[in-house]
């Protein structure tokens, strides 16, 4: 089998809360050994469960301001009082070695990335069959008391509107069906001219040999 060096991307999946994203992210992460998770810089205080380097890299704020004041940070933003960010350094090396980044970050985060990283970025925007699905996947997470469930329900409007920044759209009605087509976005996205940077020196011997 012919190996041609490939330059890694960022695949970047957002969608309302409860919309299935982190279900289709699990089922990704688990089926294809050539992508891994960005895992983030926080501020906040760890949860019960989540395991430092693993689901968060917990710094102190003076840290965090420091990455981002040396432009150390690819995306970064504040959520009720705590900060969080992307590492440019391990995402660079991922794709130089070859090796795809996924992103669970929303449509802001998204923007950010693009304006740092347009040429390697994948965008997908996961949208639910209809809004009472929604709601009844937010409920029976069993996540949310029933006001929280309002207000996510009241935020996911003004996140769907931002599907046109998004490179494809998914609506994720079968979660068997939305993860053969991110698959397959991956498969066209990883064979784009651009990303087959050994491709020139391959053709190159090809034609020699002809």
């Amino acid at each position: 089998m012919t190996d041609i060096q490939r330059r890694g991307l960022l695949l970047v999946m957002s969608s309302p809360s409860g919309a299935g994203k982190t279900t289709l992210s699990r089922r990704l992460l688990a089926s294809d050994p050539n992508i891994t998770m960005s895992v983030s810089v926080t501020t906040r205080a760890p949860r019960p469960g989540e395991v430092n380097g693993k689901d968060y890299h917990f710094i102190p704020q003076e840290e965090f301001v420091r990455l981002r004041d040396r432009g150390e940070l690819l995306e970064y933003a504040e959520v009720f009082g705590n900060f969080y960010g992307t590492p440019k350094r391990p995402v660079t090396e991922a794709l130089q070695a070859g090796r795809d980044v996924l992103f669970d970050i929303d449509w802001q985060g998204t923007q950010q990335l693009a304006q740092a990283m347009e040429e390697d970025l994948v965008r997908i925007f996961i949208l639910p069959p209809t809004a009472e699905e929604l709601r009844e996947r937010l409920i029976r997470r069993a996540q949310d008391s029933s006001s929280t469930v309002a207000k996510r329900m009241a935020k996911a409007a003004d996140e769907i509107s931002h599907w046109p920044e998004y490179d494809y759209v998914i609506v994720n009605n079968d979660v068997n069906v939305a993860s053969a087509e991110i698959d397959a976005i991956l498969t066209a996205e990883r064979l784009r001219r651009r990303r087959q940077v050994g491709l020139t020196q391959f053709v190159r011997e090809l034609t020699k040999a002809l």
